[in-house]
């Protein structure tokens, strides 16, 4: 039974003391029912105490993290001395020979870096009011502006913006490119702009950004910096700008693209009223300058300052040279000042004489080059095709045949070998397929396609611009030397050392440029220059490369040769093919038309200048058979065009007579296979030696068998090589001094 009742009762006891847990009992002291109280109201303050504990030591972790990330980012930021600036030099710019602008090379990015003095003082304060306000007073980082834009970025929820200083925006700008809104990037540039700020003042601190900071595109062209700026909005010199002005652009750098005036006016405008607001608020400005400056006009003229350019193709050629020697990258910005050769009024001179002279509507174009015979020195290149039109460079990259000119080079050939041009002859006549062994179908007529059948020397057949008797010549001296002495006296295109190259059938042609300068080797005594468009480059750090204008001499003839030769073809002014270009004082001068009248040029020099005239239709074969009333020839509108030309370049000046050559050239017999004097006189030396030894024999009784030498055997003379047509040379004999003047025989027709 106890053990029956032992469970109820458990179970009421429990019952009881769970009550007396639950409710106070009524018996509690009044005590204890207040300490109850007391500690009841204690748990939620002891929640917020132990929870604001671990918010702050959070934050102390956090700080301390942060801190510690600040630090490891600065100290793996680079060295500020180990960096190269990213920018260059600018723009480059070319100029001509008496130092007048001709334009900016193109890029991507416009910039002209200036000077402190040259950066109006409103554009200095604008930019530090609106940009950086405590610039003056920060060591290159504004704590107080980065709490500011980091407490408005996180409120806005954006990216991390805002607070770079004026120093911190020059550390991106300059060194580290782009515009990554990072905050490791931010770091980097605060560490950069606290070293770049101990070595730097502030006044070359705002010069260098003015300099460097982007201020919009137009037209695909960057502005970089203050100048460009200017010459872009503008059309002025930054030095020139007004406080409105000043204040525009200075608000530009936070948004180029969003405030660019030509582009939106009306956000412009309200940019720059909160630039004049701020100058007025730091005082840099009364509030009636900002009035007046606000209710100004944006005065935006686009200019073209940097697009503007003289003589195009000249322009084009320099810089292609440029870019061989430096590099693209280098050449555009450099900021290279290109001091070059051309002559601006020899060119506005070789413009005139191309239009007065080809002055219809479907005339062909016209291409003229002068340079100076002494050193090389491009004064002219000018043609009568607009840049605008077409791009392609006639005078330096147009390849044309040409013709007889490439004749003067065959003559420095015989001549340099000691062929006497007056007593050298060779029959003039049509020359049929198969006359020269090895090129069966090679055919050779004068201009006309007449057959003179009749001998001239070299002198009489130079003024005819006989093809038969150069041909002969050519074949006779060989054509391999042909080629070397073209490439001696300036031509650079490929040669094949084909026959028909000696009469100017060239596979890929020369240009106007490689003819002029082969003249100006003739009137230079024999000294071959190359051709030199630029005198110097300096670089923005005051270097100058002046290897450019140093001259490149290579003496290629004699005096003698050169002397002679000029003779011949002042001769060639006075009665032959070129007496149109005949100007009033001693020149020298070859004409050369191709075949079916379809290039055709007038090279020739005084001791000055050598220039070369191409008339042509430079994209099409055409032939002149009607120009201006008549087949178009060397010796007609282009000899007329180098009249005009060099009458003009001459003017008011003293004639200058050729220099007197100090040595002379020793003549040597040649018995060329062609040539109609060299059996002649081989033979009659062949048969006075045949007789002398004959003679000698009978004397001295004795005789060695076989017949005497014939007029083809080498052992006869002991010189030279009769082999595959090429002439021999005998014994040397004195020139017989001075030019031989000439009649002309007539046959070949002016060309």
């Amino acid at each position: 039974m106890w053990h029956r009742a032992r469970g109820p009762l458990r179970r009421k006891s429990q019952e009881i003391t769970l009550r007396a847990l639950i409710s106070p009992s009524p018996q509690m002291s009044r005590q204890a029912r207040q300490r109850r109280r007391r500690h009841n109201r204690s748990g939620p303050t002891r929640f917020l105490l132990v929870g604001g504990g671990l918010l702050v030591t959070a934050c102390i972790v956090g700080v301390i993290a942060a801190v510690g990330y600040v630090l490891s980012v600065a100290q793996s930021a680079p060295a500020l001395g180990g960096l190269h600036p990213l920018l260059s030099g600018g723009s480059s710019q070319v100029f001509a020979a008496d130092g007048t602008p001709l334009g900016f090379i193109q890029s991507d990015e416009l910039r002209s870096p200036v000077s402190w003095g040259e950066i109006p003082t409103d554009l200095k304060n604008a930019t530090v009011a609106i940009e950086d306000q405590r610039f003056y007073k920060n060591d290159g980082v504004d704590l107080t502006g980065i709490f500011r834009a980091a407490v408005k970025d996180v409120t806005n929820g954006a990216a991390l913006q805002g607070g770079s200083t004026i120093t911190m925006q020059l550390m991106r700008n300059l060194y580290l490119g782009g515009d990554q809104r990072t905050l490791r990037q931010k770091i980097i540039e605060a560490k950069l702009a606290i070293d770049y700020n101990k070595r730097h003042g502030k006044r070359s601190i705002l010069t260098s950004y003015l300099n460097s900071v982007p201020y919009g595109t137009v037209g695909g062209q960057t502005a970089i910096g203050v100048q460009a700026a200017a010459r872009v909005f503008f059309d002025k010199p930054a030095s020139q700008l007004d406080l409105a002005q000043s204040a525009l652009l200075a608000g530009l750098p936070q948004a180029p693209s969003q405030y660019n005036p030509l582009h939106d006016p009306s956000a412009a405008r309200a940019r720059r009223t909160e630039v004049l607001v701020k100058m007025a608020q730091l005082h840099y400005i009364t509030a009636a300058q900002a009035a007046a400056a606000e209710a100004a006009p944006l005065g935006v003229r686009y200019g073209d300052f940097y697009s503007q350019r003289r003589e195009d193709f000249f322009f084009e050629y320099v810089h292609e040279l440029l870019v061989h020697r430096y590099g693209a990258n280098t050449v555009a910005q450099g900021g290279l000042k290109v001091y070059t050769t051309i002559n601006l009024n020899m060119q506005r001179l070789a413009r005139k004489a191309i239009a007065q002279v080809l002055d219809e509507p479907e005339d062909p174009a016209s291409a003229i080059v002068t340079l100076d015979p002494a050193n090389g020195d491009i004064e002219a290149m000018a043609e009568s095709e607009s840049y605008e039109k077409s791009q392609y460079n006639l005078a330096a990259d147009g390849h044309r045949q040409p013709g007889s000119t490439f004749k003067a080079i065959d003559l420095a050939d015989a001549l340099s070998r000691g062929v006497d041009p007056t007593s050298t002859y060779y029959l003039s006549h049509t020359l049929e397929p198969g006359w020269l062994p090895g090129y069966p179908t090679y055919e050779v007529k004068t201009f006309e396609g007449t057959s003179l059948n009749k001998s001239l020397n070299l002198v009489n057949a130079t003024l005819a611009s006989d093809n038969t008797v150069y041909a002969q010549l050519a074949a006779d001296l060989g054509e391999r030397t042909v080629t070397q002495m073209a490439y001696k006296m300036g031509v650079t295109t490929h040669l094949s050392s084909y026959p028909a190259e000696a009469l100017g059938g060239l596979t890929l042609g020369v240009t106007p440029l490689e003819m002029a300068d082969v003249y100006a080797t003739l009137a230079d005594g024999g000294w071959r220059n190359t051709p030199i468009a630029i005198t110097k480059v300096v670089f923005p750090d005051g270097h100058t490369d002046s290897n450019w204008g140093r001259p490149h001499r290579v003496k290629v003839l004699s005096e003698g040769v050169t002397a002679e030769e000029t003779s011949i073809l002042e001769q060639n002014v006075q009665s032959g093919t070129a007496t149109r270009s005949a100007i009033g004082c001693p020149t020298a001068a070859k004409t050369g038309t191709t075949s079916e009248l379809v290039d055709a040029w007038l090279d020739g020099f005084t001791p000055r200048y050598s220039t070369v005239v191409w008339m042509g239709y430079p994209t099409r074969r055409v032939s002149m058979t009607d120009v201006h009333g008549e087949p178009q020839q060397g010796g007609y509108l282009p000899a007329e065009i180098w009249h005009a030309y060099m009458s003009a370049v001459t003017e008011g000046k003293p004639c200058v007579p050729f220099p007197q050559a100090k040595e002379s050239i020793s003549y040597k017999p040649f018995y060329g296979k062609f040539a109609s004097t060299g059996y002649l006189e081989e033979a009659a030396e062949a048969g006075a030696a045949a007789a002398k030894e004959k003679k000698h024999k009978a004397e001295h009784g004795h005789h060695t068998g076989g017949s005497p030498a014939g007029p083809e055997s080498e052992s006869t003379h002991g010189t030279g090589d009769r082999s595959g047509g090429k002439g021999v040379i005998g014994p040397s004999r004195p020139s017989p001094g001075g030019g031989t003047t000439v009649k002309r025989t007539g046959g070949a027709a002016p060309n």
